[in-house]
C-alpha cells in the first residue's frame, strides 16, 4: 500500500476478496441496470410527451386512457429505478464502504500496534539518502481515522460514477448512430456522417479542458493536504489541552495556550483562503464550459447537415440535445475533479503513513540513516542476572557525541540498584535504551533468558478497559482469576475499588480520570505484584506518592516478589527504608558529567547479591575523576 493503485487494490486481493468481489459485482450489476433504466424512462417520457400533443388527434380513439397508461408506467420506472436500482445499490455501496475501511483500519492498527513499538519508532524522524530529513508523519489519528474514511467513501463514488458514465455513453452513443446522416462533404462516410462530427466535437472539446480541470485539481490536491495538515495540528492541541486542562489552570497558562490556539489556526485560516480563491475558480470554469457545450459545440455539429436541409429542425435540435448529454457523459470527470483531488490527498495522507511503517520495521537501520544506532541485545544464563556493556547514549546526528557512557555494569538476581543523578543527566535515557526505546547510541544489552521484565514509568495513562483488565495488562483479563486481581489490588492499598472490577467506568468517569496520579502509580503496584516479574525497571514510578507510601510500595514488592531485581530511578537524595531501617537498594549506579559508575551502599548484602557488588578495586573520588579525564581524552573508559 505504498502507492495510491496499491492501496485501492489492496482490499480486493486480500484474505477478503470474495466478500470484495462480492459486493462490487452487485454494485456494477445494478448500476448497469440503473442506466438501462434511464433509457427505459427517457422512451417513456417521450411517449408520455406524444400522448399529450397527440391527446386532441382525432385518430386517438382513447386520449384519456394512453395519457394515463404512459404516465403510470413513467412513475413505475421511476420508482423501480430509485428504489429497487439505485436505493439497493446505495445499501451496498455504503456496506462496501464500511467493509473497506475496517479493513484497512485494521491493517494499520495491526501495522502500528505490533510488538516492534512501531507505533512508537514511527513518529522519528529519519535522513534519507539525499540528505535531507524525511519528517515523521503528522496526525496519525487523522489520517487512520478521517482520511481513511474520506477515501474509501470517495473511491467507492467515483467508481460507481465511472461505470455509469461508460455505460450511459454506450446507449447514447448508439442512438446518436441511430439518428445520424449524411453530411455535405462528407458524402463518403455515408449516413455516418453526422455521428463523426459529432464525436469529433467531443474529442476536441472535452480533453483539452479536461487538462486545464487536471491543473487546477492538483493545486486543490496539495492545499486539500495542507488544510489538513493545518486542521490536524489545530486538533490535536486541542485534545493535548484537554489532558493538560489543570496545569493550564494552575499555572494560569490560559493566555499562553489562546496564543498557540490563535498561531495554529492562522495557518488554517490563509490554507483555506487560497483554497477558497482555487474553488471560486474551478466553479467559474465550470460554468462557462458547460455553456459553451451547452449552447456552441452541442449545437456545432448538426449546424451543416441543417444548413443544407438534409435534416428538419426537430432532428437538429434532438441531435444537438444527444451531443450535449455526450459531452455531459464525458465531462464527469471534470465535474468531480475536485472530489478526485480530495480522493487523492486522503489517498496520499495515507500511502505516506504506510511507507513511515514500513520504514520502520528495522528500527536500527531506520535510526542508522539519522545517526549511530548500534544497540546489540542478546540473552545469557539467568544466574548472570542482566548486564551492559560499553553502552553510549547519542542525540540524532551523525557526528553526535555520547552524553552518556557505562562500561560493564552487571545487575544480578535480587539486586535492587538505584540511579541517581541530576536532571537531564541521563538516567530514564538509559532505562529507555536497556529497554529497546532510546533510538541512537551503542552497545550490548544482555538479558536472562526466560526472565520476564517490566517497566513502569512515572506518567501513568490508562486505557478505556475495565479496572481487571488494566491490572492484567499485558495478558488479557481472562488470564488471571478475578479474587487473585482482587488480592493484589488490595495489597497496592486500592482495596476500595474491588467492587468495580469488572466495570470500564466509575459514574461515567474512565478510570484514567477517577483516579489520582498516586492511585495509578498504586495500580501499576498491582500489576506488578500479580505478573512478579524478574526485572523491574521503575523510572521515578513512585514520585506522586508520600514517604509512607513509598516504604510501602517498595515493601510489598520485597514481600511478594521474591528474587526481583529491581532498577530505579528516583529523586530523593536516600532511597527509602524498610521500617527497620534497613535499605532496600544494595547498590547505587551513580550518573554524573556523563559517566555512569556502580557502587554498593551495603556493608552485608544478601548472598545472592554479593557477587553483583564485587570491584577491582573501591570506586572512590579518585577513581571518578581518572574517568572523567580519559573521557575528556576522547577514550571509552574500561569501567566496571
Amino acid at each position: 500500500m505504498r502507492g495510491f493503485w496499491g492501496l485501492m487494490r489492496a482490499y480486493w486481493f486480500s484474505e477478503r476478496w470474495k466478500e470484495a468481489w462480492a459486493l462490487t459485482i452487485i454494485i456494477a450489476l445494478l448500476t448497469a441496470v440503473a442506466s438501462k433504466a434511464s433509457v427505459w424512462i427517457a422512451e417513456a417520457s417521450g411517449e408520455l410527451v406524444n400522448s399529450i400533443a397527440f391527446f386532441h388527434n382525432p385518430l386517438n380513439m382513447s386520449p384519456l386512457a394512453t395519457l394515463l397508461t404512459n404516465a403510470g408506467m413513467l412513475v413505475l420506472l421511476v420508482m423501480i429505478k430509485d428504489v429497487a436500482f439505485v436505493g439497493v445499490r446505495h445499501l451496498f455501496s455504503s456496506t462496501l464502504h464500511r467493509k473497506w475501511r475496517a479493513w484497512l483500519n485494521s491493517r494499520f492498527n495491526k501495522a502500528l500496534l505490533d510488538g516492534n513499538h512501531t507505533h512508537f519508532h514511527v513518529q522519528h524522524a529519519a535522513r534519507g539518502k539525499d540528505g535531507l530529513i524525511a519528517e515523521a508523519p503528522d496526525n496519525i489519528d487523522q489520517r487512520v481515522q478521517d482520511s481513511i474514511k474520506q477515501m474509501t467513501g470517495g473511491a467507492i463514488g467515483l467508481a460507481m460514477g465511472v461505470l455509469g458514465v461508460a455505460t450511459s455513453l454506450y446507449f447514447v452513443g448508439q442512438k446518436l448512430i441511430e439518428t445520424s446522416t449524411s453530411v455535405a462533404g462528407l458524402e463518403f462516410l455515408g449516413d455516418y456522417g453526422g455521428a463523426v462530427l459529432a464525436f469529433a466535437a467531443v474529442a476536441l472539446y472535452v480533453p483539452a479542458n479536461t487538462l486545464i480541470a487536471m491543473k487546477l485539481g492538483g493545486i486543490l490536491e496539495r492545499l486539500t493536504i495542507a488544510i489538513q495538515q493545518a486542521e490536524g495540528s489545530y486538533r490535536a492541541e486541542l485534545t493535548t489541552l484537554l489532558r493538560r486542562s489543570f496545569h493550564v489552570a494552575a499555572a494560569g497558562g490560559e493566555n499562553v495556550q489562546k496564543e498557540m490556539h490563535d498561531r495554529l489556526y492562522v495557518g488554517i485560516d490563509r490554507t483555506w483562503g487560497r483554497l477558497n480563491w482555487i474553488n471560486a475558480g474551478y466553479m467559474s470554469f465550470e460554468t462557462i464550459y458547460n455553456f459553451v457545450a451547452a449552447r456552441i459545440v452541442a449545437y456545432g455539429p448538426g449546424l451543416l447537415p441543417y444548413m443544407h436541409e438534409q435534416i428538419d429542425l426537430k432532428r437538429y435540435v434532438t441531435g444537438a440535445e444527444l451531443v450535449n448529454s455526450l459531452i455531459s457523459q464525458c465531462s464527469w470527470f471534470i465535474q468531480v475533479m475536485p472530489s478526485i483531488a480530495t480522493l487523492k490527498a486522503n489517498a496520499r495522507r495515507i500511502t505516506d503513513l504506510a511507507i513511515a511503517i514500513e520504514n520502520v520495521q528495522q528500527p536500527q537501520e531506520f535510526y542508522r540513516l539519522s545517526g549511530r544506532s548500534d544497540f546489540r541485545y542478546d540473552a545469557q544464563h539467568p544466574v548472570f542476572g542482566l548486564t551492559v556493556k560499553r553502552l553510549e547514549l547519542m542525540h540524532q546526528g551523525e557526528d553526535a557525541q555520547p552524553f552518556l557512557s557505562a562500561g560493564n555494569i552487571r545487575f544480578r538476581r535480587g539486586e535492587w540498584t538505584l540511579i541517581k543523578g541530576e536532571s537531564g543527566s541521563g538516567k530514564t535515557s538509559l532505562i529507555k535504551a536497556i529497554n529497546g526505546l532510546w533510538p541512537y547510541g551503542q552497545g550490548d544489552i544482555v538479558f536472562p533468558e526466560g526472565v520476564r521484565s517490566y517497566y513502569a514509568a512515572q506518567d501513568v495513562k490508562l486505557q478505556q478497559v475495565s479496572l481487571k483488565r488494566l491490572v492484567c495488562l499485558p495478558d488479557g483479563d481472562e488470564a488471571h482469576a478475578d479474587a487473585r486481581v482482587a488480592a493484589m489490588l488490595h495489597k497496592a492499598g486500592l482495596g476500595d475499588f474491588i467492587e468495580y472490577l469488572a466495570a470500564e467506568d466509575r459514574e461515567g468517569k474512565t478510570w484514567d480520570q477517577v483516579l489520582s496520579g498516586g492511585q495509578k502509580q498504586k495500580l501499576m503496584l498491582a500489576r506488578i505484584l500479580l505478573h512478579q516479574p524478574g526485572i523491574l525497571f521503575l523510572d521515578e514510578a513512585t514520585g506522586a506518592l508520600d514517604l509512607d507510601a513509598k516504604i510501602a510500595f517498595h515493601q510489598a514488592i520485597k514481600d511478594n516478589c521474591p528474587g526481583i531485581t529491581v532498577i530505579s530511578v528516583m529523586h530523593e537524595l536516600e532511597p527509602p527504608k524498610a521500617a527497620n531501617g534497613a535499605s532496600f537498594y544494595h547498590s547505587i549506579l551513580l550518573v554524573e558529567d556523563g559517566i555512569a559508575l556502580k557502587t554498593p551502599i551495603v556493608a552485608n548484602p544478601p548472598m545472592e547479591v554479593a557477587a553483583a557488588l564485587v570491584q577491582p578495586f573501591p570506586v572512590d573520588g579518585a577513581r571518578l575523576r581518572l574517568a572523567r579525564i580519559i573521557r575528556a581524552k576522547g577514550k571509552r573508559p574500561g569501567l566496571r
